[in-house]
């Protein structure tokens, strides 16, 4: 999991956002202690309550007094709406930018995406398999 060219705290803070996207970690239970991180990613604990603090801050943790963090409630909205912007930003604006220079349209574009999702669009594996 540790990639050696991110900041750690930032890897540890994706985690647990990919746990409360994908439901392991639900609303309102109880999140992994900075205690737990450190010593399963085997890092500093500061490191680990640096990525936990960027939650808290972000809303997505709230901290009990003397129990722990537990997911927020509304939480994965939080972050589903936070990732559905950076997918735009990422992949959505891009394309659209080179549709135009392409001259296609919303229509055409949608059509393109069907016609994709239907034939099961190349996976990087398989178009270098192609080569």
């Amino acid at each position: 999991m540790i990639d050696e060219g991110r900041p750690l705290f930032l890897q540890i803070a994706e985690a647990i956002e990919d746990s409360i996207v994908d439901g392991t970690l639900s609303e309102d239970a109880q999140a992994p202690s900075t205690n737990e991180l450190a010593a399963f990613y085997r890092i500093n604990p500061a490191t680990a309550a640096k990525g936990v603090a960027m939650l808290t801050d972000k809303g997505v943790l709230i901290k009990r007094r003397g129990i722990g963090m537990f997911g927020a409630v509304g939480a994965r909205d939080i972050l589903l709406r936070e990732r559905r912007t950076v997918f735009a930003d990422r992949f959505i604006d891009p394309l659209l930018a080179e549709a135009r220079t392409l001259g296609l349209d919303a229509d055409d574009l949608a059509a393109l995406l069907r016609e994709r999702a239907a034939n099961g669009a190349p996976t990087a594996l398989t178009e270098g398999n192609r080569a």
